[in-house]
């Protein structure tokens, strides 16, 4: 289980797309 913060950039949500895709359960925090 990986979190991540968003922080509302385009930064963090290619990444969580990019995780999510590699098969990385994700939990994403605003």
């Amino acid at each position: 289980m990986i979190a991540v913060i968003d922080n509302y950039d385009s930064f963090t949500y290619n990444l969580v797309q990019y995780l999510g895709e590699m098969g990385a359960q994700l939990e994403v925090y605003r």
